[in-house]
């Protein structure tokens, strides 16, 4: 094993001043250098501990500490005073990873804040060592940096609060975890074990789990400073028949919106949303024009997308095509994903837990 290079003098920094991030395909690779992980639905984190001081930073390099000093509070606990991690920050309920309480946390009153770290407390997930007390690790490969993180984890013992995220050599296990978790996970990523921690480059690869859902129009927004469509508001019916905003798209090609635009238009009417209804006050999107365009509940579009949230498309979904086929009243929210199998979460941080885990066995 190479050895570990001296701490550099800009400790806890260990020279990342970023994440290594992903590049989106469409299929896991293959070939025998492949390490596959899950892809946990939550806040990424770069753990930095250096003596008494720890600090937790976000993706965009802004201080996470503040809002989760419980994980704070744990790492401070620990017998190891030196060490920067890579993981997830994630709050489990029910089986699932929450990402809407995970948003919670952000608030500024930090009275607010502790009372939903006793409420729903956050773990972190680690997949990555980048530094421990003999040095840094960001030049060694990644098979030599998960067998270090195996091995410091196991030292912590139970009561460490951190979690070992599970990892495979195996492709067909890693497309089961694709096919059989419901929303517990985001999706798989893919690491070369041979290649160094690359900060800030899209050095890795994430398979996302994509499916479509029909919607209902039911209202649009106009372009910026414009009087052609931006993007549709898209709605399914709940179980009481009313019609909730559950997104939008606007990835329609522009040779379409003129015609499209004229379309709508003599379909407004309101009020459009019968339940959940888009706009109003956010702390999310400030400043953002939240007005729409009431649509009669007579179009419906096939859609793609990767994640539901709270009972809404977490992102802006691709349009694929419309269905003139389709009655507006079969578009119900039992067509989405189901729920995360509490079995399946378990499974996954729980082998994290056994001796087959390690990447050696």
């Amino acid at each position: 094993m190479a050895r570990a290079k001296p701490v550099p003098e800009d400790w806890p920094e260990a020279g990342v001043t970023m994440p290594m991030e992903a590049a989106l395909a469409d299929a896991l690779p293959s070939g025998p250098d492949w390490q596959f992980e899950p892809k946990w639905d939550g806040f990424r984190c770069l753990a930095f501990r250096n003596g008494g001081a720890v600090e937790l930073r976000a993706k965009s390099g802004k201080p996470l500490g503040r809002y989760f000093p419980e994980v704070v509070q744990r790492l401070e606990a620990l017998a190891e005073k030196a060490f920067v991690l890579d993981g997830e920050l994630v709050i489990a309920r029910g089986g699932a990873v929450d990402f809407d309480a995970l948003q919670l946390r952000l608030h500024p009153a930090e009275s607010r804040v502790r009372k939903l770290a006793r409420e729903t407390p956050a773990e972190l997930v680690v997949f990555d060592m980048l530094a421990h007390a003999e040095g840094s690790l960001i030049d060694t490969p990644l098979a030599e940096r998960r067998e270090a993180l195996e091995r410091f984890v196991a030292g912590l013992g139970d009561a460490s609060g951190l979690r070992l995220s599970p990892c495979t050599l195996d492709r067909a296990k890693a497309e089961a975890w694709l096919a059989g978790t419901g929303d517990a996970l985001d999706g798989v990523i893919a690491k070369d074990r041979t290649a160094p921690y690359r900060a800030g480059e899209r050095a890795m690869i994430k398979v996302k789990r994509l499916r479509t859902a029909d919607c209902v129009v039911g209202g649009f927004r106009y372009a910026h400073g414009k009087k052609e469509v931006g993007s549709l508001l898209l709605g399914l019916y709940d179980d009481a028949g009313l019609l909730d905003h559950v997104g939008f798209t606007s990835s329609f090609g522009s040779e379409d919106r003129a015609a499209l635009t004229r379309k709508l238009e003599k379909l407004v009417e309101e009020p459009g949303f019968t339940g959940k209804a888009p706009g109003g006050p956010s702390r999310w999107n400030s400043g953002r024009n939240s007005a729409f365009e009431p649509l009669k509940p007579e179009l419906v579009v096939e859609v793609r997308y990767d994640h539901v949230t709270g009972a809404r498309f977490r992102h802006g979904t691709k349009f694929l095509r419309w269905r003139p086929d389709k009655a507006p009243g079969q578009c119900r929210f039992g067509q989405l994903a189901p729920p995360a199998n509490p079995e399946h979460l378990e499974q996954l941080l729980r082998r994290a837990e056994r001796a087959d885990n390690s990447i050696s066995a």
